[in-house]
């Protein structure tokens, strides 16, 4: 009978822990880690989901999320190796991998991102100071980003905190620096546009000159060829002629006077010349 009522007054008393809130039995999801706390100091580490087992009043237990975590700072101050003032946004990708060392370090995410802002602020600080304003903006921003992500998390890692990626979200000059900043920038620019077309305009000049150099040596080698197709022809017909000549002279002079004739009569011609005159031989009538 007594046994009957032990169990009886256990049974009870674990109900009226369990409406007080105080269950031995606790759930760690899948996406959470857990710290067991007796009394304020950590006594056990919990990585895999499930129920788990703690002893009610005496024992607490703190979650803590193990996804990827956002840290989103406040814009700050970063001076640039050539002395120019940035206004900096960033935000970086972190996770707890050690509760244990997460927990006797910071207690809270709250305490955790205070650290991490001076941890990464001041990496962005070092490492951005050391280059200048146009290498940030446009040229080795993913280096310089690569560079602060690896040292940053190898300050976070003995807190227990992974930083996966630190990325810059805006880079801004101070309103007060802006306009100078953009006018010296715009002075430059025309520098180097001014260089530049007087380059082009010094190539243009050497391409120019040497396309009329090739110019006069097609032309003259041209003429050239041209004076000597016309010599070959031209002794090439004189040979002609003179073979022709040489078998039948007189029609050589009847062909050649024809040819006269032709050139010198038409509808307008006058010519006041004498009977017998050589050049009237051959359209004299034969008397």
């Amino acid at each position: 009978m007594k046994k009957k009522n032990l169990i009886g007054i256990i049974i009870i008393a674990m109900i009226i822990l369990f409406l007080a809130g105080a269950s031995p039995f606790f759930v760690v999801d899948i996406i959470h880690t857990a710290i067991v706390v007796q009394l304020g100091k950590p006594v056990r580490t919990i990585t895999e989901p499930g129920l788990k087992f703690k002893i009610p009043f005496i024992q607490d237990v703190i979650q803590f999320d193990k996804r990827l975590l956002d840290y989103d700072s406040a814009p700050q101050d970063v001076v640039t190796k050539d002395k120019k003032t940035l206004v900096i946004d960033n935000f970086a990708k972190w996770r707890i991998v050690e509760p244990l060392k997460f927990y006797e370090a910071f207690r809270t995410q709250r305490a955790a991102r205070s650290r991490l802002d001076d941890i990464i602020y001041s990496e962005l600080r070092v490492d951005l100071g050391q280059h200048d304003l146009s290498e940030i903006i446009s040229k080795n921003r993913s280096e310089i980003m690569a560079t602060v992500t690896k040292i940053a998390n190898e300050k976070a890692l003995e807190y227990g905190i992974e930083i996966k990626d630190v990325r810059i979200k805006r880079a801004d000059l101070p309103e007060e620096n802006e306009k100078a900043v953009f006018r010296r920038m715009q002075a430059e620019r025309g520098r180097e546009a001014k260089r530049y077309r007087s380059e082009g305009a010094e190539e243009a000049q050497k391409v120019r000159s040497e396309a009329e150099k090739e110019k006069e040596i097609l032309l003259s080698e041209a003429y050239k060829k041209e004076q000597q197709l016309m010599g070959q022809g031209d002794a090439k017909a004189f040979g002609i002629y003179a073979e022709a000549y040489g078998k039948d002279a007189k029609f050589f002079e009847f062909m050649r006077s024809m040819e006269a004739y032709k050139k010198v009569f038409n509808e307008e011609t006058t010519l006041v010349l004498t009977t017998n005159s050589e050049f009237f031989r051959f359209i004299q009538k034969n008397k």
